[in-house]
């Protein structure tokens, strides 16, 4: 099993590296993409990736070992702490390109105003800035905890919830406090999002006398991706301690599965992106392929 998850978690993430790199390469190369739609999409796959780059190297060293499973108290802080501030960054992209695509659908006419770069700009910023605010939040609670007993997470990767659950002190009222944070506001964004995109749905079905075949495929890439992100994030943070068969299960859909689909999600579903990919395949390889 170990040899299996190892192949599996490096195969994964070579997987998850070259997807995100290729996908910022070529909204950064091709002119027809410098729009402020692929502008949060230029960022979504750093955020991603550097989510992924944060839990599976490690995973994949302690597999590759197969005995030295262990970590120092301070890289495990840091561990969590960029958990935290992608997840958080992630969780506020996410927001500005439902956002994005409710102007362009509902406000055509004003789009170029109010998506102005200006904006764009103030979008991947707060990302940044609000991921990093909310793991200070959390993360001014732990680390002052006291480590005295059991040192065994039990998981691929550590993370609030089960570094607190070996804490040697009552940690009921910061499971509250990590519940309150990360789930209930993970749970209210997804919740948010997913009506936001049914009302712009609902707008171009009064608009369109009932034709949402061509909106549906524009927004099913987006909706797919909350889907994906937000379903492990509110399982882990709603109920933070779940088994741990059911733990590692979330983690690998979290942090290996979602970071690798999410490229192909936005690519396949994507005419533009197609395109752009096609244009810079052939001016990597020339038309007529690679030549001697």
């Amino acid at each position: 099993m170990h040899h299996f998850l190892f192949w599996f978690f490096s195969v994964f993430y070579m997987g998850i590296i070259l997807g995100k790199l290729f996908i910022v390469l070529t909204v950064i190369s091709d002119s027809h993409l410098h729009s402020p739609m692929y502008f949060p999409l230029a960022n979504l796959p750093l955020l991603d990736l550097g989510l992924s780059s944060t839990t599976v190297p490690k995973t994949i060293s302690d597999l590759f070992t197969d005995c030295n499973n262990i970590i120092s108290f301070p890289k495990c802080m840091i561990q969590i702490f960029f958990i935290q501030v992608m997840g958080g960054g992630e969780m506020v992209l996410l927001i500005a390109m439902a956002y994005d695509r409710y102007t362009a659908i509902c406000k055509p006419l004003h789009y170029l105003t109010i998506m102005s770069p200006k904006m764009c700009v103030s979008f991947v910023a707060a990302a940044w800035i609000v991921g990093t605010i909310h793991a200070v939040f959390q993360f001014v609670f732990v680390i002052n905890l006291l480590f005295c007993g059991p040192n065994e997470v039990g998981s691929f990767y550590y993370d609030f919830p089960r570094v607190m659950k070996l804490a040697c002190i009552d940690t009921y009222k910061l499971e509250f406090v990590i519940i309150a944070n990360s789930g209930f506001i993970s749970m209210a964004t997804f919740f948010s999002l997913i009506t936001s995109y049914i009302f712009i749905l609902v707008t171009i079905w009064k608009r369109s006398s009932g034709d949402l075949s061509k909106a549906f495929v524009t927004l099913s890439a987006h909706i797919t991706v909350v889907i994906l992100f937000f379903t492990p994030c509110m399982f882990l943070y709603m109920w933070p301690f779940p088994t741990t068969s059911l733990g590692k299960c979330l983690f690998i859909v979290d942090f290996a599965i979602t970071p690798l689909l999410n490229p192909a999600i936005y690519t396949l579903r994507n005419k533009d992106m197609r395109e752009a990919m096609r244009r810079l395949g052939k001016r990597t390889v020339g038309p007529h392929g690679i030549s001697k």
